[in-house]
């Protein structure tokens, strides 16, 4: 009964996103194409996503001497960088596996106030294959906007480095300036490999930034990154259960417009297209080309449930102009936890508008972001910035202008 739940919630899938225009390969895309993919499953497998990870034998974590390579990766300013930059700038590579060759790209940014306080924030993008420096840095929450004329920057006045200090991180290698030496390692990408690989970035990374490692820490992202950040969380806190292994001061997980559930995400995407009179009789040409993926569940709800268990801060939200995981399919998959509700739903607000609605469960907290599509940061930053904030804090958005 529930392979053939899934199965449903798949081909409903296919046939909706087919419904959608396609525009220029974005995000959104790439994640249709992930889903296209799988129609090669027949029926799709999957295996659930914990069950697959304890299953797993795993190799020890790679470690390397990490002196002096934090001075090495300080950035002394981006071209085309704006006069008045008054924080601190990394980039660089580390190593995740030396005998692959395999390296991932990160850009950090310490907060302009108190960086030493405010806590740390890791940001995945999703797709899969989308870069976190790409969309994340410089479309979305990074502290600098492009110009017009593609040379120069601005800065964005409602990035995330205001309330907290940001990893951007190229995952799984392949996307953005992040690599393998080996050519299998493309052909073989999965979601479990990007929590392993993501995870052994962490522990380096963690090295070269000691003074980061008994801060509070936080993982969000969106899109895809519903599977990605949950799995990664799940990953920290299992190692962090090893008393070899380094302790990760994880404390939350944020996931905007994420794909959680391929059933639930059916569901809200044909309510979402039926009431937005979507549906017409000249559906777009279905893209075929496959996705090299190895491991995708059709679910992420046990995870999050894991995750909710161990008392983590788990936050979902969501554009609610957003097509392609609309707030109906968000509603479907928190409704199907069957959770008491806390705070019920309500307006929150920031500038004196409204930014959104939210409503507290036991263990999660869903927040809608008025006006925003697909990419939260980049289309309503202020009102995403407010609502991140409420999250670091660990408190609900304000209920009043």
């Amino acid at each position: 009964m529930m392979k053939l739940r899934l199965f449903i919630g798949l081909i409903l899938s296919y046939c909706l996103l087919a419904l959608l225009p396609f525009g220029e390969a974005n995000q959104a895309d790439s994640l249709e194409r992930l889903l296209q993919s799988r129609r090669s499953q027949n029926p799709p497998i999957s295996h659930p996503w914990s069950e697959l990870h304890a299953k797993t034998e795993y190799p020890a974590i790679h470690t390397e001497p990490q002196d002096g390579l934090m001075q090495a990766d300080k950035i002394v300013a981006l071209p085309g960088q704006p006069d008045g930059v008054h924080f601190d700038q990394y980039s660089g590579y580390v190593t995740v596996n030396p005998k692959a060759g395999r390296a991932l790209f990160y850009y950090f940014v310490e907060s302009p106030q108190n960086s030493s306080t405010k806590p740390l924030v890791l940001w995945l993008n999703g797709g899969p294959g989308c870069s976190s420096l790409g969309y994340g840095a410089m479309e979305e929450l990074g502290p600098f906007r492009v110009n017009s004329d593609g040379k120069t920057l601005f800065r964005n006045n409602y990035a995330w480095n205001n309330v907290a200090n940001v990893i951007f991180l190229e995952s799984p290698a392949g996307v953005g300036f992040s690599y393998s030496n080996m050519s299998s390692d493309y052909e073989l990408a999965g979601d479990k490999s990007t929590a392993d690989d993501a995870y052994a970035f962490l522990v380096n990374w963690l090295e070269r930034f000691p003074h980061y490692k008994t801060r509070d820490f936080f993982i969000a992202g969106e899109s895809y990154a519903g599977h990605y950040v949950p799995q990664l969380a799940y990953t920290v806190l299992q190692n962090n259960k090893k008393t070899n292994h380094t302790i990760i001061n994880l404390k939350g997980i944020a996931i905007g417009n994420a794909w959680i559930d391929d059933f639930t995400n059916a569901m809200g995407l044909y309510d979402y297209i039926w009431t937005h009179a979507l549906s017409s009789d000249e559906a777009n040409e279905a893209i075929h080309n496959g996705f090299n993926w190895t491991d995708s569940p059709v679910t992420i709800l046990p995870v999050i449930k894991n995750l909710m268990a161990s008392g983590l801060r788990v936050w979902i939200y969501s554009g609610d102009i957003d097509a392609r995981v609309p707030v109906t399919s968000s509603r479907y998959s928190i409704n199907s936890l069957k959770l008491p509700i806390k705070t019920p739903w309500r307006p929150w607000y920031t500038n004196k508008e409204v930014g959104g609605y939210v409503v507290a469960y036991e263990d999660v907290t869903f927040v809608t972001v008025r006006g925003a599509g697909h990419l939260v940061p980049s289309d309503q930053p202020e009102r995403a910035l407010t609502m991140i904030s409420s999250f670091l804090q660990g408190s609900l958005p304000p209920s009043s202008p």
